[in-house]
């Protein structure tokens, strides 16, 4: 917790009346609100002030129980986001989101021109069925009808065998006897020509009938023994085949519907019903991919810090953070730190004419665990990162604290004769309006909360 404790009256500010001559104090302090670092904070003090008032301007060195905060600014952001694209490039047919609306996991987004995918799916369901019938049909093995309508064919080329022998033997007895004629010269050698024709036709129809009985063997065989398992094979390749081209559509039909790979908001709309989408950036999280993109999908509430190197040690994970937003004055969100960056990043912004290359820094995501109904993704809020206690610390305003042009940061303390002199100071870890002090001054000691009037500070009141 912050440590909310109201200093007495003497660490409180006097009031001073006006003058003619004023002037105002620009002092450095050590701390940024963060452990142990300088950085500067402003002091005003009005009017010139009689030494004999010096002492109503000093508070005492106390001895107190602080807890050590760590101040940081930050970014609310999602906690998952992607922008939603299709995996093939088409039209918007359907949009069923707008910006704001609350979606589940799998729910659908939209729905692309499928037309195409659509007939091939049908196409290639037909072609399936086809291979699974003649798979089946393979693997019911022969009919016993299939078999009696062999075996008659081999008795009916059997038959048609016996038939041309009998032709062919009738024929070569009558060009045996004819041969005999022709040598006695009793008929013409055109007569014995055709007698030799009707022999070579004989014995040609024989050979056919023959070739074909044994084509109906084979066939009665194949039967008896059923299919083989090489053709059984084809078949389930075949299967295998057509299944693997359906499910290939199936899927390319199926990537035409966009769903949500998450449940959360939508917080961006990209595209229209009737619009050209790509998928050259499908899931991408890149707010340069919007061109390509559907829409926007966030889930939760989480806020980004920029942590220095110096500070990083006393921050860890599940350590407590209170979080304030100027949309609310008045309320602290309550957080705790999710992640701690194990890379370090460079703030080029912060270089200048130093070579040091910018301020070292940590990423750090802390998860709400209050105001998500509240916060919004984009908005910037102060952080407290709660550390540990440190007990009997010497504190002083951290208002007190000042930086010379030399770097030096010190306090200014009244000595024995009521003079106000520098004293040198080393600061330590800053808990609210108050700055631990580890070396330099001891408790009971009254130190100024402004420099004396007519001490001039090199760099604030001259140009050097």
């Amino acid at each position: 917790m912050i440590n909310s404790e109201i200093p007495d009256k003497s660490m409180q500010f006097p009031s001073f009346h006006k003058t003619k001559r004023q002037r105002h104090w620009l002092m450095g302090l050590v701390a940024t609100g963060l452990l142990g670092t300088a950085t500067t904070v402003y002091l005003i003090v009005q009017s010139k002030v009689p030494s004999s008032e010096l002492t109503h301007q000093t508070v005492v060195v106390q001895s107190k129980d602080i807890t050590v905060q760590i101040k940081a600014n930050g970014t609310v952001q999602p906690l998952r986001k992607i922008n939603l694209s299709p995996k093939e490039q088409g039209r918007i047919e359907q949009l069923y989101v707008d910006e704001g609306t609350q979606v589940k996991q799998g729910q659908l987004i939209a729905r692309m021109d499928s037309q195409r995918f659509g007939q091939q799916v049908h196409q290639y369901k037909a072609v399936l069925a086809k291979a699974e019938a003649d798979l089946a049909e393979k693997l019911a093995g022969t009919r016993l009808e299939e078999i009696g309508e062999a075996k008659a064919k081999v008795a009916t080329a059997q038959a048609n065998v016996e038939q041309a022998q009998a032709r062919l033997d009738r024929a070569k007895e009558e060009l045996q006897r004819n041969q005999l004629l022709a040598q006695q010269g009793a008929i013409s050698l055109n007569t014995l020509g055709d007698f030799s024709s009707k022999e070579r036709e004989a014995k040609a129809n024989l050979e056919a009938q023959l070739a074909q009985l044994r084509e109906q063997r084979q066939t009665l065989e194949k039967l008896r023994n059923g299919t083989r398992q090489e053709q059984i094979a084809a078949s389930q390749a075949e299967v295998a085949q057509a299944q693997a081209q359906l499910r290939s559509y199936q899927t390319q039909l199926e990537d035409t519907l966009i769903r949500a790979p998450f449940a959360g908001t939508i917080t961006r709309k990209f595209a229209q019903e009737g619009d050209f989408v790509t998928p050259t950036t499908s899931a991408s999280s890149s707010d340069g991919a919007t061109s390509a993109s559907i829409a926007e999908l966030s889930s939760g509430l989480e806020v980004e810090a920029k942590i220095p190197e110096a500070s990083i040690a006393r921050i860890h994970t599940g350590q407590q953070v209170e979080i304030r937003s100027d949309a609310y004055p008045n309320t602290t969100f309550q957080g705790r730190v999710r992640l701690v960056a194990p890379r370090a990043i460079q703030d080029s912004s912060s270089q200048g004419t130093q070579s040091s290359g910018g301020v070292t820094s940590f990423r750090v995501k802390v998860l709400l665990q209050t105001g998500q109904d509240l916060l919004k993704s984009g908005m910037n809020v102060n952080m407290n990162f709660i550390s540990e206690k440190i007990q009997n610390a010497l504190v002083v305003p951290l208002a007190a604290i000042v930086t010379q042009k030399d770097g030096q940061s010190g306090v200014w303390m009244l000595d024995k004769n009521n003079k106000a002199q520098f004293q040198l100071v080393k600061a330590g870890s800053v808990s609210g309006d108050r700055i631990q002090i580890l070396k330099g001054v001891s408790q009971g000691e009254r130190i100024l909360l402004s420099p004396p009037e007519n001490q001039v500070i090199p760099g604030v009141d001259t140009m050097e």
